[in-house]
């Protein structure tokens, strides 16, 4: 089967792409590069052997999008990742997330409304906000978001909702990841922002190798254990794998009902510190650190509850903190001796 990964140089994507193929699926990449390297392409390739179909688009395109779904008609899935991630840049430009995450899922749907297809969407815990309890189920309110990325993703999930009631022949999940960490264990694919990271491992393996000069950690009066927010850090192959499970549970018409959501996460909370001094043992590297105000945006904790993906996905987490955080160290050496 043909499926389409939109963002599929990205860093989530790529690892997608590397999976859904060694599974035997035909992919095709649509991307735009404004994240991202066409070398990228390359390296799937070197490590599948094969190398995917590749349209250069921007999904808010709506002509250009229109054009490709012509040029493709015989696909059978979408894998949607194209959009942009992060918390604190959302608060600073939110005009430049609706139009990323709102307008491309529009345009995306708008071409495949009348089609067969399964469509898995790349969404966050960031829509429950602060939960109430932990650790977080999928049948946790959706509260306030705490940022415009996170409501873009809020938004995103109503869309597709709202869109597969009227098209019963529209088919999609909702995959709510928790903090994805790590590469690939060729080392060739891995997570390289353009720019200043806006996420805590980027930003910790950049500052180890000497790139930035210290890592900021945002807040240390938190009520946690050691005063910074913790998180769910999932490897990013895990999660890749993830979603072939969840594409293969639509396309063998497996699932319950139209729209169904998932979190994917390993159901351990790691603090900030916590992070920093597994980095440290994984890596044998001392890390420049300081302590800061907190960011904007930002909840306190946030872990997830695994049942329900283990239970009917048959996917759970196989990496811990130190095995991905060490994969990411060894990715960063691997790009900065090029």
């Amino acid at each position: 089967m043909k499926i389409l990964v939109t963002g599929g140089l990205g860093y989530i994507g790529s690892h997608v792409v590397v999976e859904l193929q060694e599974q035997g699926y035909e992919v095709v990449i649509i991307d735009n590069l404004s994240n991202t390297s066409i070398d990228v392409l390359d390296n799937i390739k070197s490590i599948t052997n094969i190398e995917p179909a590749f349209e250069n688009v921007d999904v808010r395109d709506k002509d250009g999008l229109s054009k490709f779904f012509n040029q493709y008609p015989d696909i059978s899935g979408i894998i949607h990742f194209a959009a942009s991630k992060a918390v604190g840049e959302s608060v600073n430009n939110p005009l430049l997330y609706y139009e990323n995450n709102i307008n491309a899922l529009v345009y995306l749907l708008q071409n495949v409304q009348d089609k067969e297809m399964s469509i898995i969407f790349s969404s966050s815990c960031t829509v429950y906000g602060q939960a109430d309890v932990l650790p977080v189920t999928e049948n946790a309110p959706i509260k306030p978001a705490e940022s415009p990325y996170g409501n873009t993703k809020q938004v995103g999930e109503e869309i597709i909702k709202d869109t597969c009631k009227v098209k019963p022949n529209l088919k999609a999940i909702a995959l709510r990841y928790f903090n994805p960490i790590g590469a690939h264990e060729s080392a060739k694919i891995g997570e390289l922002p353009l720019g200043v990271p806006q996420n805590l491992v980027p930003y910790i393996t950049q500052t180890a190798i000497g790139l930035r000069e210290q890592l900021s950690v945002y807040g240390d009066d938190y009520p946690t254990r050691d005063g910074t927010a913790i998180r769910d850090y999932i490897h990013v192959v895990d999660l890749a794998k993830a979603h072939v499970a969840a594409l293969s549970r639509l396309l063998e018409k497996k699932a319950d009902e139209n729209f169904e959501v998932f979190n994917v996460g390993t159901g351990t909370g790691s603090t900030v510190l916590e992070v920093i001094a597994a980095f440290e043992k994984a890596s044998g590297q001392k890390l420049n650190y300081k302590i800061v105000g907190r960011r904007v945006g930002d909840v306190v904790e946030a872990y997830a509850q695994t049942d329900k993906v283990r239970n009917i996905l048959g996917w759970e987490s196989k990496y811990n903190l130190e095995e991905a955080l060490g994969s990411s160290w060894v990715w960063e050496k691997r790009v900065r001796n090029k």
